[in-house]
């Protein structure tokens, strides 16, 4: 939910160790877990990164700081690429082929660093923290004691991802692996009014089967809340398909979602989890983004569009779970979105296009529902909500750590 300007156990890496990785099924879906916080984190059965390629070069000046952003490219052994700035460890781009064997780019995003900075729209490509979506009134409770945060969205009324000095506005440190890119975070105690010294990290890993996995860890010194995802809009058409509506025609499914998160007026959750049974919010089976996303219903209304947390049947907290799969029948290109965690917001971008925005990689502005965001992460207001059971709480001696993967390739049908 964009805003378009501007138990608890240690958690224990084993490598040898595959995910359980859950495709294509519905199942019926029961309330969140508590915290657990223990996953594991990235898949070690063989996965090809032979060949793998890192390079990096200036992205430009960030004026607020006057530091250096930098730009690391990601190529496979198939030409396929990811480009990610140090400025929010943010997807500038992903470029990878088209049922003709063509590179796209499906990102959309800008060509260095200073539109991220001065125009941020969206959050384009974007970590996106402290804690990703909406807290009602800006406030939560953690140990009885009342933490108040910049009510920067809905006229006031909301705190939305972090706030305009969130993650996706800080340069983070960067070190190369042989496979990726791990960038780093220290959010100081009270930084836009959350508690806790955090140590985050974000890791991003491209292989040879144009898989892109993204990591969160983080550690706290002090009990906190935290909320991590990606904020990547897509058109799988290729991002210079910048017109109104671009992406009505993609088709869409989402596999092991039968219910969503009811949203109020304002769009934060009133703790009613709903099934998406006779309502346009059904996605179990594949059906084109446009063909009732201007139907007459309140939750699309409220949303002037698709705008709206689904909650991942069968989840565990531990298994990696197909949450969406998006094709383009004219590339042929098509993603799947893979997640440990709880809940995604699906977003068809119903509010790009404002007059004040910057033109984008292809020179051209990008205008409404020209592409889609999937973003996996703990229900929105979960911390202010009963019903919702994973609040997304964190704590000294914990390591959160959760995964998004995204998948692409090509079907010629």
């Amino acid at each position: 939910m964009p805003i378009d300007f501007n138990p608890h156990i240690m958690f224990n890496i084993n490598k040898n160790i595959p995910q359980k990785v859950v495709q294509n099924q519905v199942y019926s879906t029961g309330q969140p877990l508590n915290d657990s916080f223990t996953k594991v984190s990235q898949t070690s059965d063989g996965t090809d990164f032979d060949g793998i390629k890192i390079t990096q070069k200036s992205f430009g000046t960030i004026k607020k700081t006057q530091e250096q952003a930098t730009l690391y490219t990601i190529t496979n052994k198939n030409g396929a690429s990811v480009d990610l700035s140090t400025f929010g460890a943010t997807i500038t781009s992903i470029k990878v082929p088209d049922k003709n064997g063509n590179l796209v780019d499906v990102t959309q995003g800008y060509n260095n660093v200073t539109p991220y900075e001065d125009s941020p729209v969206g959050h384009a490509g974007g970590t996106i923290g402290p804690y990703a979506n909406k807290i009602n009134g800006g406030k939560f409770k953690l140990n009885n004691e009342e933490y108040s945060l910049e009510c920067n969205k809905d006229n006031g009324k909301t705190h939305s991802h972090g706030g305009t000095q969130g993650f996706d506005t800080k340069n983070w440190k960067a070190k190369t692996l042989p496979d990726g890119i791990e960038f780093t975070y220290l959010k100081p105690d009270m930084e836009s009014g959350y508690p806790g010294n955090v140590e985050t990290k974000v890791t991003y890993k491209f292989d040879n089967n144009n898989n892109l996995h993204i990591i969160y860890s983080a550690k706290t010194d002090k009990d906190t809340i935290i909320n991590l995802t990606n904020h990547t809009y897509f058109n799988l058409d290729g991002a210079q398909n910048t017109k109104e509506n671009s992406i009505l025609e993609h088709t869409i499914t989402l596999p092991n979602s039968s219910k969503f998160t009811q949203n109020s007026e304002i769009a934060v959750p009133t703790g009613e989890i709903k099934s998406v049974e006779n309502t346009p919010l059904d996605f179990r089976q594949p059906k084109k983004i446009g063909q009732d996303i201007n139907s007459d219903f309140d939750q699309l209304k409220i949303g002037s569009g698709y705008d709206q947390n689904y909650c991942i049947d069968n989840y565990d907290g531990k298994s990696i779970i197909e949450i969406a799969k998006v094709k383009s029948n004219n590339t042929g290109i098509v993603l799947k979105v893979s997640t440990n965690m709880p809940g995604f917001q699906f977003y068809t971008a119903n509010h790009l296009g404002k007059s004040a925005q910057p033109a984008g990689k292809s020179g051209s502005r990008y205008e409404k529902r020209s592409s889609f965001c999937i973003e996996p992460q703990f229900y929105p207001n979960a911390i202010n909500t009963e019903n919702f059971v994973e609040k997304g709480i964190l704590k000294p001696g914990e390591t959160y750590n959760r995964e998004i993967i995204y998948k692409f390739s090509v079907e010629k049908d």
